[in-house]
């Protein structure tokens, strides 16, 4: 799943997001802790904090997809699949709270079969 694919003219479009991922922007708002009009509002959606959110997702869903050998399968994961040494917490929920890179360094570790 390219990157590219989610963004337009340099920035992540939260319609081209949601479409790919058969969900609405709304959702895709909550799922990267971020309030409806953040992906509604053009000048929202290309602010720092909208854009970088959308960003974390997407190279989340990018790590994983070809373990689970497609785009809808990985963001299932990542809704809904407790992480191990999160307390139960799922990628999303790690995400929403600004914790993307922890999320990396699960996946890591996983590939590297720590977690094995």
């Amino acid at each position: 799943m390219p990157i590219t694919r989610f963004a337009d003219s340099g920035h992540f479009e939260p319609r081209t997001i949601a479409a790919l991922l058969r969900t609405s922007t709304a959702e895709i708002a909550m799922t990267v802790g971020l309030g409806k009009d953040a992906v509604q509002r053009r000048t929202r959606i290309h602010s720092h904090k909208t854009q970088r959110r959308l960003r974390e997702l997407v190279d989340v869903l990018n790590k994983v997809e070809p373990r689970f050998g497609s785009e809808l399968m990985a963001y299932a994961w990542y809704r809904s699949e407790p992480l191990p040494g999160f307390d139960g917490r799922t990628a999303m929920q790690l995400v929403q709270d600004g914790k993307a890179p922890q999320v990396h360094a699960y996946i890591d570790a996983v590939d590297a079969g720590v977690f094995a």
